[in-house]
This record gives C-alpha cells, sequence and structure tokens, in this order.
C-alpha cells in the first residue's frame, strides 16, 4: 500500500525496482478512478515509464470472467495486473491541459446546477409551510440568484475556452450538429473523454455514458 503522494509514487517506482527482473518491461495498469489516479499518471509519465489507464466497464467486465468472488483492494489490484499482463494494451498519453480545463470547468457547473436543484428544494418546502418564514425565503432566493450567476459566469467561460483551440472549436461545433446536442453538452463529452481518446467507436461512447441497451431474445 502507498500513500497517493510524490513520496508514495517515489516509494512505489522504487519498490517495484526490487521485485522486477532485469530484461522485461514494467506497465503501469491503473483504472480511471475519477480524478484520483491522475496524480499519479502524470509522475508516471514524466519518468518516462509506460502507463496505461482502463475504463472501470472494462475491468469489471473482465473482473466477472474470472472465478474470483470477493471483491477488496488486494484482489481488485491482482485482477488488474492479470487484465495488463492478458491484454494488448495502448499507452496512455496526457491530454491537452485545455481538455482538463474544461473538465473542471464542465463539472464545477454540474455541481452548482445539483446545488441549485436542492435549494429550490428547500424554498419549495419552505413556501409550503403554513406559516413561512419570510426572511428565510429571502436567503434562499439570494442563494439561488447567485448559483445563477455563478453558472452564467462559468459557462461564458467554457465558451470562451473553446474558442481558443482550432480543434476543439471545430469538433464542438461538429457535436452540437447532432439533434439535442448543444456546445455545452458537447463540451462535456469532450472534456470526459479527453477529446475522445478512450473511445474507439460508438458503441464505446454509449457504454462509457452509461447509455447502452443489451438486447437479449
Amino acid at each position: 500500500t502507498f500513500p497517493n503522494t510524490q513520496k508514495g509514487f517515489l516509494t512505489l517506482v522504487s519498490w517495484v525496482k526490487k521485485v522486477t527482473e532485469v530484461g522485461p518491461g514494467v506497465r503501469y495498469v491503473m483504472e480511471a478512478t475519477g480524478v484520483y489516479h491522475e496524480s499519479l499518471a502524470y509522475f508516471l509519465e514524466e519518468k518516462g515509464h509506460e502507463v496505461t489507464i482502463v475504463l472501470p466497464n472494462k475491468i469489471s467486465n473482465y473482473f466477472r470472467t474470472l472465478t474470483v468472488k470477493s471483491i477488496t483492494d488486494k484482489t481488485s489490484a491482482e485482477v488488474i495486473a492479470m487484465f495488463g499482463l492478458e491484454k494488448k494494451l495502448d499507452c496512455w498519453k496526457r491530454p491537452k491541459k485545455i481538455f482538463r480545463d474544461l473538465r473542471q470547468l464542465t463539472r464545477e457547473r454540474d455541481q452548482i446546477v445539483q446545488e441549485r436543484t436542492m435549494v429550490k428544494n428547500q424554498l419549495h418546502a419552505e413556501q409550503a409551510e403554513a406559516d413561512p418564514n419570510p426572511s428565510s425565503v429571502q436567503r434562499i432566493k439570494k442563494r439561488i440568484q447567485f448559483l445563477n450567476k455563478q453558472e452564467k459566469e462559468i459557462k461564458l467561460e467554457i465558451t470562451a475556452l473553446t474558442k481558443t483551440d482550432e480543434e476543439i472549436k471545430k469538433s464542438v461545433k461538429m457535436a452540437s450538429s447532432v439533434t439535442g446536442i448543444g456546445e455545452l453538452t458537447a463540451a462535456t463529452v469532450l472534456a470526459e473523454t479527453n477529446g475522445f481518446e478512450f473511445i474507439r467507436n460508438k458503441r464505446q461512447l454509449t457504454s462509457y455514458a452509461g447509455l447502452d441497451v443489451i438486447e437479449k431474445q
């Protein structure tokens, strides 16, 4: 077990050297776990190590093909190692900084939207009371206005950011041509997939989004 810090990364690399035979190359395989894998991936890539980041659903599907029943940190690590040994994997390359910036902005907006929904529910409950407290209602409304303002600022930042890169600008325009897809959704998809770096076909994209429908007859 190694802490997810620079010191922990150095200890990990040192430990790997001790347990690795001379000759075979070493590839670090990790599951994409939100943002918690990123610091290690960037560290290893900077040091010149081969890195592969695998989507969680791929690991889960592989896990089900094995006889392993218990899911613990240890068994999960073993399964990911076996996956790395058996499969022909692509090397991970760090995404453009613009994708990281886009992802931070789109995720921040998503959090604000969720928070605003919660506050609106509070307002509805407050107003539904037999004798609502006017000052409480006023404060809740001010919070909603503040969140609306923040969301507007973020959307403007996203629009400005997508226009700084011609390739992303073109991708956003192309994705937005699909019925029901706006600039914000297009930017979110690009940000979450690092410009479709993890995606090889449309089936992978729908699966990654959790929208795949499996038919059984």
